[in-house]
C-alpha cells in the first residue's frame, strides 16, 4: 500500500510552506537558526501555523543546517541528534497530527572530493546521522534541499535510503546560468536522483519563479517522478544594507502557474515568501491533478556534468 504522502504525489499538486529563515528574522533570529528556534519556540510555531491557516498540506521542519557538520560552526556538533528530534516535536506539536511534516536536510557547507577536501563517505556518515534522528522523531517524509553539488545531494539521498523508508524529496539550487553552482544541468540532475531513488526531484531558491520555468521543462520530458519548485520571491535586491525580495503574492501565483503548467506539482516558496503567497498560491492551485506528462523510455549515463543518452534522445 503507498505511503499517504506518495499516494498524494501521485495524484494531485502538493501545497509546501514558504520561507522560514526569512521571516523569522523580523522577529530577531540570529546566530545558529536552529539553536535560536529552540529558544525561541512560539516564533516558529506561530509562523508555520500561519502556513497551514494559509494551506499549506506540508510544513518543513527548522533543521536545515542541523547536520553535526555545520552545526560543529556553534559548538553544537554534538547536540545534532537531540537539536533534530527537539525540532521534530516542536513542528508536530504546531502544525497537529494531519499536516505532513517533511525533515528538512541542508547542505553541510562544505565541498565533497573533488571539489573540496569532504571525504564523500563522511558526509553519507553526517546526513545518516541526522536522517535517522528525523525519522526516528516521527516526520513524514524527508526533503534534501538548497544542494549546489551533485555529489554532497547524492551522499544525502544514499544516507537517507540506507537508514529509513521514507519518501525522499531532492531539490537543487541553480545559478542563472541553468547550472548548480558546481556544474550540474537541471536535467542531469534530475535524471541521476531519480534513478537513485528520490521520490520527487526539483530546484528550490537562488531564483524566482519565472527563471525556474526553463528548469522545469528542462526535466518534464525525462521525469518519472514528480517535480518540485520552491522558488524566492523573486531576485533579492539591496537596499539601505538590507537583502529583500519584493515579488508580491499575485506576481508569484502568476509565474507558480506557469510552473505548474510546466510540469511542477509539488509547490512551495522559499527566502522572502511568506503566508500571504502561501495562500495566494493554495488558492489557484490546490488539489488540481497532477500534470499530465509521458516520459518516452531512455537509457543515458550522467556524469556530475553531463548526460549521454544510449541510443540517442
Amino acid at each position: 500500500m503507498d505511503n499517504p504522502f506518495i499516494k498524494l504525489l501521485k495524484k494531485k499538486t502538493c501545497i509546501l510552506d514558504g520561507a522560514t529563515g526569512t521571516n523569522l528574522q523580523k522577529f530577531g533570529l540570529s546566530g545558529c537558526p536552529e539553536a535560536w528556534v529552540l529558544e525561541h519556540p512560539q516564533a516558529l510555531a506561530d509562523l508555520q501555523r500561519s502556513y497551514v491557516q494559509a494551506g499549506s498540506q506540508a510544513i518543513y521542519t527548522c533543521t536545515l543546517g542541523a547536520n553535526r557538520i555545520k552545526l560543529d560552526e556553534y559548538g553544537l556538533s554534538q547536540e545534532a541528534v537531540d537539536i533534530n528530534r527537539r525540532l521534530v516535536q516542536l513542528t508536530r506539536e504546531a502544525v497537529g497530527p494531519n499536516i505532513f511534516v517533511g525533515g528538512d536536510v541542508g547542505p553541510t557547507g562544505l565541498f565533497v572530493q573533488p571539489f573540496g577536501d569532504l571525504d564523500f563517505e563522511t558526509a553519507v556518515d553526517c546526513f545518516k546521522e541526522q536522517i535517522t534522528a528525523l525519522a526516528e522523531a516521527g516526520v513524514d517524509f524527508i526533503v534534501i534541499e538548497t544542494m549546489i553539488d551533485m555529489q554532497e545531494a547524492r551522499a544525502a539521498l544514499i544516507a537517507a535510503r540506507e537508514c529509513c523508508d521514507l519518501p525522499v524529496l531532492v531539490s537543487m539550487t541553480y545559478e542563472r546560468s541553468g547550472r548548480t553552482l558546481t556544474g550540474t544541468d537541471a536535467r542531469t540532475a534530475l535524471i541521476t536522483l531519480q534513478s537513485l531513488g528520490a521520490d520527487a526531484v526539483g530546484c528550490n531558491c537562488s531564483t524566482g519563479p519565472q527563471e525556474m520555468v526553463g528548469l522545469i521543462q528542462a526535466m518534464r520530458p525525462y521525469a518519472k517522478v514528480p517535480l518540485l519548485v520552491k522558488p524566492n520571491a523573486g531576485l533579492p535586491v539591496a537596499r539601505d544594507g538590507v537583502t529583500l525580495f519584493d515579488m508580491d503574492p499575485e506576481a508569484f501565483v502568476f509565474w507558480m502557474q506557469r510552473l505548474y503548467d510546466a510540469g511542477a506539482s509539488v509547490l512551495g516558496g522559499c527566502c522572502g515568501t511568506t503566508p500571504g503567497h502561501i495562500q495566494k498560491l493554495s488558492k489557484s492551485l490546490s488539489n488540481q491533478p497532477r500534470p499530465n506528462r509521458r516520459t518516452a523510455p531512455f537509457s543515458a549515463l550522467t556524469s556530475s556534468m553531463q548526460t549521454v543518452f544510449v541510443g540517442g534522445r
